[in-house]
């Protein structure tokens, strides 16, 4: 598989300088006093979402990632110099959790975001610091302090506007690939999308949206049956969903209804919130039914479903009706973007 979308990493944060404990030794200058300086704060590790990037892919085998150490203090008070912080640069959608504790660090969701995923040490005290006037020549100093060390699980979710759902071969990928420029893989056998794919759809001059393509569910996905299951989170993120049903299956011992039934079960099990998500009914392939059959058996289908959402029919290999599907989805985000900031 191309598409890389979970990774584990240890992240190492350098440790502080140690401060020193020195005292100025020059000509004539019999107590010169302590002049030890500070030690340097060690590198901090940070994560930086690009958007140049798409895959995990890097982290499956790059695992360890360390900053360096501070300097340590020298006389004459000179403070030893920090350690430069280290960037590690993940894909936009990336999330990342502590793998030990469970806690979210970060959720990377714009180009350019910087977060703090293991801070540096801070460097040590020298003994220019605890100078006084009852402690004129103190000999102590402090270490550096120990930088954060972390085991990090890195998980990529596509962000995108609109997800496809649908039983392997329901047509998610001849519809992508009708309605934009993106060119997933097409045959006539189920499974054939083994990775998300992602395409721009443009409803106008400057009204576009995103829609992600992700492999067939089966019933059982929830608990981990075929490939679905590994890719429901990406539909987590969208505002829409269209449910592709196959009405022109070539198994005659096929049911449509109950397949769209299984699909809408697995999504209850595996997240309550994206089965409250907007889902609209897309019944696809009305170019293998008689023109004078369509109308009864999208109401069958309607009726048996108990569909109370829009519906609507289409041929994901002709283009028959994909245009109208795609205005109203363009017109559902764009008020919806419109509520979100009012």
């Amino acid at each position: 598989m191309k598409f890389f979308d979970e990774a584990r990493i240890e992240v190492h944060a350098g440790k502080g300088g140690d401060g020193s404990a020195s005292f100025r030794r020059e000509k004539f200058i019999p107590r010169g006093g302590p002049d030890g300086g500070d030690g340097g704060a060690g590198g901090s590790l940070y994560a930086v979402a690009d958007r140049n990037l798409n895959t995990l892919i890097e982290y499956r085998f790059a695992r360890i990632h360390r900053a360096k150490d501070g300097e340590r203090g020298r006389g004459s008070d000179c403070n030893g110099r920090g350690a430069d912080d280290v960037e590690l640069h993940f894909p936009i959608g990336t999330i990342i959790t502590d793998a030990d504790s469970g806690e979210r660090i970060a959720d990377l969701q714009h180009d350019g975001q910087r977060v703090i995923i293991a801070r540096g040490g801070a460097g040590g005290l020298g003994n220019l610091n605890f100078k006084s006037s009852t402690n004129r020549a103190p000999r102590h100093a402090t270490p550096g302090k120990a930088g954060e060390t972390r085991n990090l699980q890195l998980e990529l979710r596509v962000i995108a506007d609109v997800g496809l759902l649908g039983m392997p071969n329901a047509g998610k990928s001849s519809f992508i690939r009708k309605v934009s420029a993106a060119r997933p893989k097409v045959a006539d056998y189920p499974f054939t999308t083994l990775s998300p794919n992602l395409g721009v759809v443009r409803a106008g001059p400057s009204r576009s949206f995103v829609v992600a393509d992700v492999p067939g569910l089966i019933e059982g996905a929830a608990e981990g049956a075929g490939l679905g299951h590994r890719f429901l989170r990406h539909l987590q993120r969208t505002h829409l969903l269209l449910h592709l049903v196959d009405i022109a299956p070539l198994d005659p011992n096929t049911d449509p209804v109950r397949d769209a039934r299984a699909i809408v079960a697995e999504l209850r099990k595996y997240d309550v919130a994206l089965y409250k998500k907007p889902r609209w009914l897309v019944l696809n392939k009305i170019d293998l039914l008689p023109e004078d059959e369509r109308e009864t058996v999208i109401k069958e289908i309607v009726r048996r479903l108990r569909w109370r959402g829009p519906v609507f029919a289409l041929s994901a290999i002709t283009g028959e009706g994909c245009q109208p599907l795609v205005y109203a989805v363009m017109d559902h985000l764009d008020k919806a973007r419109s509520d979100q900031q009012s």
